[in-house]
């Protein structure tokens, strides 16, 4: 009979089964984007060890199933080139993932091949993933390129939605008024027509870039800069499931991979010691301790531009 550590070999990314003696690993990818000469890693792993069968998680991740414990080992080594490829963190080469709390890392296709993703999704996803990973504590993070919201990221303990503030050359606009109607039919009607040319109100305006997209002279551009709306304590689950409110709107990069670290101590402090393998939800948390306390170690040390916008207060 086997001697098996259940709590390292969860740690390790490995799953309790209802199979007596049998497992399945998880492997991550970051952003939900790696190169195909992977797959034959994943297969050899799933034919050789396996029942034969993959899974595709929410998370953009793969499961193989029906792998016996005693053979875990083998399957790490066999994951080096996957962990390698992907540049994962990890503590010992050959020795598999080295944590599985934090979950992989999320993201729709951004900006590389969308219209209208606002930035490079994958490399985000990647960054957070380097600043985060390895981690136990069970925190989820989605990274969407714009308003569409394509990866779900309301329903994360952090989501990251892609904004831009859009540029405008009254030279360049034909006075068509192509993004004043698109904008009222698909956004949130921040524009509108005055002296024949158009108007952006700021405080309507989501950073969505409709308006760069439909704008048939070039008259609309996204910025330069990139910026982000980050919403929070989203969660499905057994107990009140709820969609992630705004937090800040037109955050920068840093202080949004800022916050996230700040939480994971926030976590430290707080967290429920007798919670199930100390996976209590940071939803939970901050329904104990309140907002305003979560806030304040979430900001702690962060530099936010002169246009962020923190939400004062949230109720879910």
């Amino acid at each position: 009979m086997l001697d098996i550590n259940t709590k390292q070999l969860k740690k390790n990314a490995f799953r309790i089964t209802k199979e007596r003696g049998k497992t399945a690993v998880r492997i991550r990818v970051p952003g939900g984007n790696m190169h195909v000469k992977f797959f034959s890693v994943i297969q050899e792993i799933a034919e050789k060890y396996g029942n034969g069968t993959v899974h595709i998680t929410t998370r953009q991740g793969f499961e193989i199933p029906g792998i016996d414990m005693k053979n875990m080992p083998d399957i790490n080594k066999m994951l080096q080139p996957i962990i390698d490829g992907l540049e994962i963190n990890q503590e010992a080469p050959g020795c598999g993932y080295p944590a599985s709390g934090t979950r992989n890392i999320s993201a729709c296709v951004g900006n590389a091949y969308c219209p209208y993703g606002n930035y490079n999704t994958g490399e985000l996803a990647k960054k957070i993933e380097k600043a985060v990973f390895p981690h136990d504590r069970h925190v989820k993070i989605a990274v969407t390129g714009c308003p569409n919201d394509c990866i779900k990221a309301r329903m994360q303990d952090f989501g990251i939605i892609g904004m831009t503030e859009p540029q405008y050359d009254p030279y360049r606009c034909v006075g068509c008024q192509a993004c004043v109607k698109n904008c009222k039919k698909r956004a949130t009607g921040a524009l509108k027509f005055e002296n024949f040319k158009v108007v952006r109100d700021h405080s309507k305006c989501i950073g969505c870039g409709e308006c760069v997209i439909k704008c048939p002279t070039g008259a609309w551009t996204r910025s330069e800069e990139k910026y982000y709306k980050l919403v929070i304590m989203g969660r499905t689950g057994k107990k009140n499931p709820r969609i992630a409110q705004d937090f800040i709107k037109w955050a920068d990069e840093e202080s949004v991979i800022k916050i996230i670290l700040n939480t994971y101590e926030y976590i430290e402090e707080y967290i429920d010691k007798e919670a199930y393998q100390g996976k209590e939800h940071i939803g939970y948390i901050v329904d104990r301790t309140g907002y305003q306390e979560f806030k304040k170690w979430a900001l702690k040390d962060v530099n936010l531009g002169p246009k962020a916008e923190v939400a004062q207060t949230i109720n879910w």
